[in-house]
């Protein structure tokens, strides 16, 4: 019988416990009680961050968004009827990321990322958090640059600069998309990025909407995320800051971005949803107490960023709807005292057949003539005092018959203010055109023509500027320099000449 060597047993134990790889691993993991309309409280996740991303099976996630004292509520995103009461839940150490880049420009996604247009998987390189500290002060610059509609009443009543957040406010059917989507049709060519975002949309309008920036080659620049009316509301709650996120990766390189929010109502709406099932208390019209900061963290996220910073900017036109135009209702007070002024749609005028229904005395921007181009600042600086004062003689008028020509004279100038300035579906202008019909409106070059042939003379004039020696030199001066030029009314007197 072989002798047993003791030392060498020895030191091949001690060998194999210094080789020995402590492979233990801890789970923060906790137990679903609860589970319904994309809502989890879980129990046993004591180191749970607010925001962290938590993992479920079957490839659902969830967002932690409340801390109790035993348990945590969290929103699920995905196929949340597959999870059950008992389900593990673990804490994965992140917070919420979605994949962002030019690889989605021109499709249509989800708020997680996901491809919803049947055009294939995005392969994306990069990733942002949804939630993402707003630019401070000193990274900022103050809006100098317009983002030109391509809506005369617009570029001239009410100015939106890049970096700008322009509420577009009125009742339901009054035009609101309509304006957003004329502006991002307009950027072609502009150097801009847009993104649209659905929030409880029907998706048969998000498909119409796709179908008219596709016809018109605005798809080549743009991205709809879309979290439709069909979607849990944890989706809604997330759509519009997955939009902003993606808009803040153009922005940081350097780039322009507008972005649409159509519409931030239908959001509140769905966080009030999501915290009425957390069991948070409701403040105001049973909305929480924080969807005022819901909405302001988002918007904030919105800037123009100074040069050394690479002068990027992500421009925000939210939407909101109004209630038999009750402009001072909850949400719409709350999202007016965030943004930089507002674009008010009234039904009264959209019924009458003023399109855009903008009404120029609620409507304002707080960035005003800082971004407008010098052309269109110079031929617009009476308008709105025109327009205000031809509705209060109007109103005033409409009791007496006996009027003085001095009268009539400004109520017909204000009846072909209002005809000028309306505008059919996505026909957007250049600033060239703007400034040359304001110009003719302005100094009265109109005055002579019926109401009734206003249109075809706007026409007629548009032309002319495109194909006359004069209207060339014209659009030349106002794109390399931006003014007006000075040969306006010899412009002016050879179309009347011609026409």
């Amino acid at each position: 019988m072989a002798k047993i060597d003791v030392n060498e047993i020895s030191s091949l134990i001690k060998e194999q416990i210094k080789a020995y790889k402590d492979n233990v691993k801890f789970e923060n993991t906790g137990k679903v009680i609860s589970i319904g309309d994309g809502i989890c409280q879980i129990y046993g996740l004591e180191n749970a961050l607010q925001g962290e991303l938590l993992e479920l099976p079957n490839d659902v996630y969830g967002l932690v968004l409340n801390l109790e004292k035993d348990t945590v509520g969290a929103i699920l995103f995905g196929d949340y009827l597959s999870i059950k009461e008992g389900d593990i839940v673990k804490c994965s150490g992140r917070i919420l990321e979605i994949p962002v880049g030019e690889e989605f420009l021109g499709r249509v996604i989800d708020p997680l990322g996901h491809p919803i247009d049947g055009k294939g998987e995005i392969k994306a390189t990069k990733f942002r958090p949804i939630e993402q500290k707003a630019s401070g002060v000193m990274a900022r610059k103050s809006v100098c640059q317009p983002l030109q509609t391509g809506i005369k009443v617009l570029d001239a009543l009410v100015p939106i600069g890049r970096g700008q957040r322009e509420l577009i406010i009125g009742d339901r059917q009054t035009g609101k998309t309509s304006i957003a989507i004329d502006t991002i049709i307009n950027q072609k060519d502009q150097n801009v990025i847009c993104i649209y975002v659905a929030i409880g949309q029907k998706e048969s309008t998000v498909a119409s909407v796709y179908e008219e920036l596709n016809r018109r080659g605005a798809m080549d620049y743009s991205i709809i995320v879309s979290a439709s009316a069909s979607k849990p509301g944890s989706l809604q709650y997330l759509a519009p800051y997955s939009g902003v996120s993606m808009a803040e990766e153009f922005m940081y390189n350097g780039k322009h971005v507008l972005i649409v929010y159509d519409d931030l109502s239908k959001h509140a709406v769905a966080y009030r949803e999501l915290s009425l099932l957390l069991h948070r208390p409701p403040g105001r019209e049973a909305y929480p107490g924080d969807v005022f900061y819901l909405h302001s963290r988002l918007l904030e996220r919105a800037a123009k960023l100074n040069d050394e910073l690479g002068g990027g900017s992500i421009t925000a036109l939210p939407i909101i709807e109004t209630q038999a135009g009750d402009i001072s209702a909850y949400i719409p007070t709350n999202v007016i005292s965030i943004t930089d002024g507002q674009i008010f749609l009234e039904s009264d005028l959209f019924y009458s057949g003023v399109r855009p229904a903008i009404n120029a005395g609620l409507s304002v921007s707080r960035v005003g003539g800082a971004a407008q181009t010098k052309a269109i600042k110079k031929v617009s600086g009476t308008l709105r005092l025109d327009l205000a004062s031809y509705r209060e003689l109007e109103a005033f008028t409409q009791f007496g018959s006996d009027l003085d020509s001095q009268t009539k004279a400004k109520l017909d100038r204000g009846k072909k203010t209002v005809e000028v300035l309306k505008q059919n579906l996505h026909e957007t202008l250049t600033v060239s055109e703007e400034v040359v019909i304001l110009y003719a409106l302005t100094k009265g070059y109109l005055d002579d023509i019926e109401i009734d042939n206003i249109k075809e003379t706007e026409k007629q004039l548009y032309k002319y500027l495109k194909t006359s020696q004069t209207g060339k030199a014209i659009i030349k001066h106002i794109e390399t320099e931006g003014t007006l030029p000075e040969n306006m009314d010899e412009f002016m007197k050879e179309f009347k000449a011609n026409r």
